[in-house]
């Protein structure tokens, strides 16, 4: 893969630089006992989280710190509302949990 992309101040203008997402079905997460503990299923409104999970794993392998840290800087200006309404943004929550040191989990991504 290629080296990390330059976030920009707008996840749309991020998205138009991630890996296309066909072909993807889903992304499973999973945590350290091998539990899903979340889906991101290839549907509207799903889309733009599917195609930064997805880019979080190639670039990563993991979603650890490191790739949280960098997904929040992609996600852009969701951060701070995700951070002032808690629930709204449960992919950028995902994120934030784990850029504070939170539980890192695997990345598995499902062929449609």
């Amino acid at each position: 893969m290629s080296a990390p992309i330059q976030p920009t101040a707008s996840f749309k203008e991020n998205l138009s630089l991630l890996p296309s997402i066909d072909g993807v079905q889903r992304i499973d997460l999973i945590d350290a006992a091998g539990m899903i503990v979340a889906t991101i299923e290839n549907q509207p409104g799903k889309q733009g989280s599917l195609a930064l999970y997805h880019y979080l794993a190639q670039q990563f392998g993991a979603l650890d710190k490191a790739a949280a840290v960098h997904g929040l800087e992609v996600f852009a200006e969701h951060v701070p509302d995700a951070r002032n309404r808690p629930g709204a943004h449960p992919n950028v929550d995902r994120l934030i949990a784990i850029a504070d040191g939170g539980e890192a989990l695997t990345i598995a991504v499902i062929a449609a």
